[in-house]
């Protein structure tokens, strides 16, 4: 019971990675809400774990503290924030719109934020853990999805310069780079015709050292997401943690 008694808050949590963390927090000991948008999904996951379920959009602010100071009057106080809650887009950079931006950064860079200013908030007095998410995206890039790869680099930008600001509070500050197949990778490999998917999976299998393929999120990310917010990784911060079965290699 590595996380036993710990508060944990996990955004996105209705689906995939966030909804595996959910349950593997609860496995582990901790009181654990979660928050999405999609309600009934949310709530299963929820009551699966036995969790409290919270409806929030991240992209705003007043609606994000407003769930946060309540989920803290719950469970007594917060000691972890696993923000997984993401949106992705395809698209080609010459396209996009001002909705395309609006609906990309508030979600994946705004979000961020403000989940981490009201996580700060509560833990400033006692510290805590912060588990951003960023991509492969951020680092290399991606193309046909230039706005999700800009908001993926400042995310991870935005958890290296709050680890130096926050570390005087005791909240260390960490980012998971992730490769993991879920529910929505299903669909879009669905999407995809033949000939596309044979040359997406021959792709994935020279770039993925481990396996060629996506990891699993109970087995490969899970036990990672767990470890981030255990007393483990104290002396950890800043850092940008690559799940992805050695696709990116991030160097000093």
């Amino acid at each position: 019971m590595q996380l036993d008694g710990k508060r944990i808050i996990v955004t996105g949590g209705a689906n995939g990675i966030a909804a595996a963390t959910v349950h593997a927090y609860a496995r582990e000991g901790a009181r654990v809400a979660v928050l999405d948008v999609e309600d009934q999904r949310g709530r299963e996951v929820a009551a699966e774990a036995g969790a409290s379920y919270h409806h929030c959009d991240i992209a705003k602010h007043a609606e994000v503290s407003s769930v946060f100071d309540r989920v803290a009057a719950e469970l007594g106080g917060l000691d972890v924030l696993a923000n997984v809650a993401a949106v992705e887009q395809n698209k080609p950079a010459e396209l996009l719109d001002e909705a395309d931006l609006d609906r990309m950064l508030g979600v994946n860079l705004k979000g961020t934020i403000f989940t981490n200013q009201a996580a700060f908030r509560l833990m400033q007095k006692s510290g805590g853990r912060i588990i951003n998410f960023g991509s492969g995206s951020g680092v290399r890039g991606q193309r046909g999805a230039a706005h999700y790869s800009a908001s993926k680099g400042a995310v991870m930008s935005w958890t290296r310069t709050v680890a130096q600001e926050w570390a005087r509070y005791g909240i260390t500050v960490n980012a998971v780079i992730p490769a993991i197949w879920t529910r929505m990778y299903d669909a879009y490999r669905q999407n995809l015709p033949a000939d596309q998917l044979k040359m997406h999976d021959m792709i994935m299998q020279m770039n993925i050292p481990l396996g060629g393929r996506l990891g699993d999120a109970d087995r490969d990310i899970a036990p990672v997401m767990i470890f981030l917010a255990s007393d483990g990784p104290r002396f950890m911060t800043g850092q940008c943690l690559a799940v992805d079965g050695g696709m990116v290699m991030l160097g000093a």
